[in-house]
């Protein structure tokens, strides 16, 4: 048996593998070791045995909330997800393996790697409407790419899309792989109707530091970029720094900002309802907004998610309310599960990168609904 994370995105420690019925791993925390959660590994055996994985250091984790009801992903062939056998007890998260195949990865939700996301973003650039605009350089010298999709209409609403500020959470990046595929469809008239009247702005991945490096919400140097929004700097988070003066020069008249909660099996939004310049303007496009997103998608819902901000009181340095704040704009985070989602459960796959796919297509729908107010 051997058991391997030395690959983009990797993350696990091999403690003890002298038994098989008692595989002891741990996950390596966050640069800065503030943050754990995510994993992502390769265990290589004898076709036919069932090996147990005993994560022992689970009940350090992030959050422990995470691992209730949760089911590992796995794939043999880097295409196809499915859930493993699963359990959360005694300080321990065990995972159970009846070998396929030789080789198996297993991980915290199916990755979205950065060679796939370089592919993403070459393929959407020979689109006659886009263009890629690399913003700056990340900490460890990576690319922080924007795509752009439209004609600069300056008349047109301007859309902002994040994704994968916290880079373990990949469902974001799939969301934002399915609604850049539908908005480039020359067959799709949500999409023609869109690009007549909005520009969109878009970074696929805003941490690929941490990406890369197996992070849970940290990039390289093990800084929350969701918490530095207020004042962001090249030393800490040049991530957010150079997307808030791109922001700052184009404007912005509906931000989405893409994420994944590790406790809550549920489609939410999180608006700004708490931020001080909130108005009743602003309040009737989020409940049109709501109400769009609930006839596109039957993943979404709007019963269950975060309490809401009492008025004034939202903490600015967080992404979409640092937007609604600065742009008195139509601004959200939408959150995905790690897990399944509890409405519409699929006990094989759980939540998925097909069905984060759908919902980003469906996403295009509740943008469409809204468009025409946002200017």
């Amino acid at each position: 048996m051997l058991i391997t994370a030395n690959f983009d995105g990797g993350n696990i420690e091999v403690i003890n593998q002298d038994d098989i019925n008692d595989v002891q791993l741990a996950i390596r925390p966050d640069e800065g070791g503030e943050f754990f959660q995510w994993f992502n590994f390769k265990l290589h055996g004898n076709v036919g045995q069932r090996y147990t994985l005993n994560i022992v250091n689970a009940d350090k984790a992030s959050y422990t909330k995470g691992w209730e009801d949760y089911q590992a992903v796995a794939t043999y062939d880097r295409q196809q997800w499915f859930r493993l056998p699963t359990s959360y007890q005694d300080g321990k998260l065990t995972i159970e393996v009846d070998l396929d195949c030789e080789t198996i990865q297993i991980a915290y939700f199916a990755p979205y790697s950065y060679e796939r996301h370089q592919d993403l973003l070459s393929a959407v650039q020979v689109h006659p409407l886009v263009s890629l605009e690399q913003l700056g350089l990340t900490l460890d010298g990576r690319d922080l790419t924007l795509v752009k999709v439209g004609d600069d209409d300056e008349d047109k609403a301007n859309i902002w899309i994040t994704a994968r500020q916290h880079p373990g959470e990949t469902m974001a990046e799939w969301l934002v792989e399915g609604l850049l595929n539908n908005l480039l469809d020359s067959d799709c008239p949500t999409a023609k109707a869109l690009l007549d009247k909005a520009n969109f702005y878009i970074v696929p991945n805003m941490n690929p530091d941490g990406s890369v490096r197996g992070h849970l919400r940290t990039n390289a140097i093990g800084v929350n970029l969701n918490r530095e929004w207020q004042s962001p700097s090249l030393e800490k988070s040049p991530e957010v720094y150079h997307v808030v003066n791109k922001m700052k020069e184009t404007g912005v008249n509906l931000y989405y900002d893409v994420h994944g909660d590790e406790g809550l099996p549920y489609v939410f939004l999180a608006g700004c309802e708490g931020v001080p310049r909130y108005t009743e303007s602003m309040a009737a496009l989020q409940t049109s907004f709501v109400d769009a997103l609930l006839m596109a998608s039957a993943d979404f819902q709007n019963e269950f998610g975060y309490d809401k901000d009492e008025p004034g009181k939202a903490n600015l340095t967080v992404a979409s309310n640092w937007v609604a704040e600065t742009f008195g704009c139509l601004s959200n985070t939408l959150e995905m599960p790690f897990k399944d989602n509890a409405n519409m459960s699929d006990p094989m796959s759980g939540w998925s990168p097909e069905r984060s796919i759908y919902l980003g297509e469906a996403s295009l729908l509740a943008m469409l609904a809204v468009v025409d107010q946002l200017k």
